[in-house]
């Protein structure tokens, strides 16, 4: 019985990496890696010996077979991947294994080479994958410095609390928090003087700030940039609880994270692994409809397809059918985005009606925001397409962008740091990681790669003596060393 990849995949290829017949795909040497929603395993070649599961630091892998409920069309997705794909090598003489890359040493160091003190800013992966580099490939002394109490970043405050597989990569993290060249500094703001006191510094600190629409009553009361209702139910302790008292949600934008608030404020609060207060709140949240705004079609929706799957099989889910959206809905090919909502109901919106009883999540095409109306407070959302939607609260769920650090170069148009494969420019010694380094893009996984980038950069460094004299002396005396 062949295994098979599920919705909770991280793909950070934990799994390629311990699979004896190289069934895992993309790899991160392949082209697709990074691009598709999640990795995949050939049926044809798994041999049935679980290794990937085991090796999953999400609980994302499961025998197809045993596969049940809303996870059952994982084993079909898994297969799908492969249809009409070159993937196996000379089949008659082994018909078991895919082709094997020629080995690769992308970093040699030198047998003399000096441990590092090198400090890491931010708990969340970015800055774990490049902390577990460190402590498992070099013999480098790292401070990791996290403004917040507590441990965790995107994987504590990001992730959706019905998600409680994702999370689990966070204990693959915090097994690292008590490691002897590890020293962990909570509720610490970085300061200037990290880049004086280390070798190195890597800034692994997020994408935090909202991107703006640039609309009419953007800044009205009762509109929410999507970190406050996503920080706010994970617990972050910056977030005020938002009001919840409107019957109409509009939130604009259709990606994860955007499906993933809609989610949350529709389900049932006994369901969710939340804070008593934080479930008290959603017990007496008079959200009855939460409406999904999207400038482009069904064809082009920026959420990838577990996600929707999952909301598709929960139920009170409706696509409003409008401007062509359901003629492009029906007219879709196997495989393209708009034809995974062929299954889903839809309806004409009477939007000058209130919601209908029960609670439901509307997805709305070709439907740009122009302006958030009201006087003191937002009463609706004028969208493309001639259309008025009354709503008492809006979420911007339009994506993230970086915030400038003291010290560091900052592109504004870009939202990141500038650098070159990590490298900040204009400052030796420092370096970036995850979406302050690339931008709000690829899930928890892409920031395995990304931070090993930033990681060969530091050592090439240190190697060709680019790194500025530290003192030494300091980073030693923090860990006991002198």
């Amino acid at each position: 019985m062949a295994f098979a990849i599920t919705q909770t995949c991280c793909a950070d290829a934990s799994c390629v990496s311990v699979c004896p017949v190289n069934c895992i795909h993309p790899t991160p040497d392949e082209p697709d890696f990074g691009t598709t929603d999640l990795l995949y395993i050939d049926p044809a070649t798994c041999i049935d010996c679980g290794a990937c599961a085991d090796a999953c630091p999400v609980d994302a892998i499961f025998p197809a077979g045993e596969l049940t409920g809303r996870l059952r069309a994982y084993e079909q997705l898994n297969a799908e991947y492969y249809a009409g794909r070159d993937v196996l090598a000379d089949v008659s003489a082994a018909p078991n294994f895919h082709r094997w890359a020629p080995p690769s040493f992308a970093r040699v160091l030198p047998s003399d080479f000096a441990s590092l003190d090198v400090a890491v800013v931010g708990t969340g992966p970015a800055g774990m994958y490049a902390v577990e580099d460190l402590l498992l490939h070099t013999n480098a002394r790292v401070t990791l410095v996290d403004r917040l109490p507590v441990a965790g970043g995107l994987i504590r405050y990001g992730v959706a609390p019905d998600h409680p597989s994702t999370k689990k990569i966070g204990e693959t993290f915090a097994r690292f928090h008590d490691h002897p060249r590890l020293r962990l500094r909570l509720g610490v703001a970085a300061g200037a003087d990290l880049a004086d006191r280390h070798d190195a510094v890597i800034y692994a600190v997020g994408a935090t700030e909202a991107r703006r629409l640039g609309v009419p009553g953007e800044d009205l009361p009762g509109s929410l940039p999507a970190a406050a209702v996503v920080g706010w139910y994970n617990g972050h302790p910056d977030v005020a609880p938002p009001d919840l008292s409107a019957e109409r949600v509009v939130v604009v934008g259709m990606g994860n994270v955007a499906l993933d608030i809609a989610r949350i404020l529709t389900a049932d609060p006994e369901s969710l692994a939340v804070a008593p207060s934080v479930r008290a709140r959603l017990r007496s949240s008079k959200v009855r409809e939460v409406v999904l705004l999207a400038r482009r079609g069904p064809e082009a929706a920026a959420y990838t397809r577990p996600e929707l799957l999952e909301l598709a099989a929960r139920g009170g889910l409706v696509v409003d059918a409008h401007a062509g959206v359901a003629e492009a809905i029906d007219g879709a090919a196997p495989g393209e985005k708009a034809a995974w909502l062929q299954g889903v109901p839809r309806e004409r919106v009477d939007w000058s009606a209130p919601p209908p009883d029960g609670r439901r999540i509307v997805l709305r095409f070709h439907s740009a925001p122009l302006a958030f109306a009201g006087d003191t407070e937002v009463r609706a959302v004028v969208a493309t397409g001639d259309v008025e939607i009354p709503a008492g609260r809006v979420v911007r769920a339009a994506g993230f962008r970086g915030a400038p650090l003291p010290g560091l170069p900052f592109d504004e148009q870009a939202g990141v740091i500038p650098n070159d494969a990590g490298r900040v420019e204009g400052r030796p010694g420092v370096y970036v990681a995850g979406w302050i380094k690339r931008g709000p893009s690829g899930g928890i996984g892409a920031n395995k790669a990304c931070a090993r980038e930033t990681v060969g950069s530091l050592l090439e460094d240190a190697v060709a003596g680019r790194l500025p004299m530290r003192r030494r002396t300091v980073g030693a005396r923090l860990f006991g060393r002198v």
